[in-house]
């Protein structure tokens, strides 16, 4: 599916989202936004009655709304003012233990299952109130690993829907990832805020995951971790796992962060991704796609078109190494699997990055190199230029100005036709 395509999906769905006939205000079902109150079971049932009516609108307005976790049907509209809040409770029992995404992890403040033509809206706010989860987190070893521990609580979560809206809201300080479209089709955000402190562990912005046929326009995302992290696998999955494709991300400003990422949890593949008009400022990395032998497939039919960067730490980053960048030492082959990565067929044009630490690293596997990567119309200044080893790169337009080494360095395996 080309993005034209992509774009009459986002029609349809402005199209065959329910009409509001039913306005539960959350209120007239005992909620009270006070800040204190659980408002659990008032907001569910403001939800319940509007999908047992057919679809409608659950409207919250006038303040703070403490809640555990809720969950949105089918044909619903969950609602916010501006000036309000939904809050998650700090009361971590609050939050029941589930299987998701195949291994142990936690309820979600917002979900949805099964579910379709399901929206978030308005100009109010979705607070996760993650920081007691981020001490826990930052005591647990390997906590940020999925299937390694019981992870903890996602912020929204959409399993296997179709026909979602997300738009206006503001989204913030998750326990972990923030926006989570899991095996879920046709689904639109657009002028979102996604927020968290910088060092808030694994609070990715969005992460969509093994879906398809997705806009993600004009979001803020100043986060912890990925502002984008497109997914299709855990680690070592035993498959099958579906691809993430189809997905298109325009008109974008991420802050703190690392950057807008393929992978590295990728081991149904990826492709048809297409990114432009991004402007990334003081995120670790911009773009970036990242893998490993216990977690990869094929990636590829990716473009980065239009890209402005100023004081990323590495500009454009292609690696096969996560959670590491460049092998360390000789680097042997290792047999092919069905989850060794192979990324191929990647555009990149129009970059313009000021003040960066690293230009760029494209470096595959001996066994899997990375193909068809085309710079074009680059432009990066930077303290270190670029390496390029196991891949096949070639460009025109590449300025690399560095203040220390070469602009390129070439390892081994490297096919290099930049002018």
């Amino acid at each position: 599916m080309n993005r034209r395509n992509i774009s009459f999906t986002a029609l349809l769905l402005a199209v065959s989202l329910p009409a509001a006939a039913k306005v539960c205000v959350v209120q007239k079902y005992g909620a009270k936004p006070d800040g204190t109150t659980k408002n659990t079971s008032a907001i569910q049932a403001a939800i319940d009655d509007c999908a047992k009516a057919g679809g409608g609108t659950v409207k919250l307005s006038g303040g703070v709304f403490l809640s555990g976790p809720i969950v949105i049907k089918t044909n619903t509209t969950l609602d916010l003012d501006k000036g309000t809040t939904l809050l998650g409770s700090p009361d971590h029992a609050d939050y029941p233990g589930k299987t998701e995404f195949r291994a142990p992890g936690t309820q979600s403040l917002v979900s949805a299952t099964n579910a379709q033509n399901i929206a978030i809206t308005g100009s109010g706010t979705i607070d996760g109130n993650g920081e007691s989860w981020w001490a826990e987190a930052r005591a647990t070893h390997n906590a940020g690993v999925v299937g390694a521990v019981k992870f903890r609580p996602r912020l929204v979560v959409f399993d296997h829907c179709k026909h979602v809206r997300i738009e206006g809201v503001t989204i913030q300080n998750s326990p972990s990832w923030q926006v989570v479209p899991y095996y879920t089709d046709d689904t639109v955000i657009r002028n979102v805020r996604i927020l968290a402190p910088q060092h808030s562990p694994n609070t990715d912005a969005i992460d969509p995951f093994s879906s398809s046929n997705m806009i993600i326009d004009h979001v803020y995302a100043d986060v912890g971790d990925d502002n984008i992290a497109i997914k299709s696998g855990i680690i070592n999955s035993p498959g099958p796992d579906d691809p993430s494709r189809n997905i298109t991300i325009t008109d974008c400003e991420f802050m703190h962060g690392h950057g807008l990422s393929i992978g590295s949890e990728i081991a149904g593949g990826a492709n048809n991704i297409h990114a432009e008009r991004i402007h990334f400022k003081g995120t670790d990395q911009a773009i970036r796609i990242k893998a490993n032998r216990d977690r990869g497939n094929q990636v590829y039919n990716i473009s980065f078109k239009d890209i402005t960067m100023e004081d990323v730490r590495t500009s454009i980053l292609i690696s096969e190494y996560y959670p590491k960048v460049l092998p360390e030492g000789n680097v042997a082959a290792a047999p092919v699997t069905r989850l060794t990565p192979f990324f191929h067929d990647i555009t990149i044009e129009n970059v313009n990055s000021v003040k960066s630490g690293t230009a760029g690293v494209i470096v595959g596997l001996p066994e899997s190199p990375v193909k068809n990567v085309v710079l074009k119309n680059i432009n990066i200044a930077a303290e270190k230029g670029m390496t390029i080893a196991y891949a096949d790169v070639k460009g025109s337009g590449v300025h690399l100005i560095v203040a220390n080494g070469e602009p390129i360095t070439k390892g081994a395996a490297a096919n290099v036709d930049i002018k």
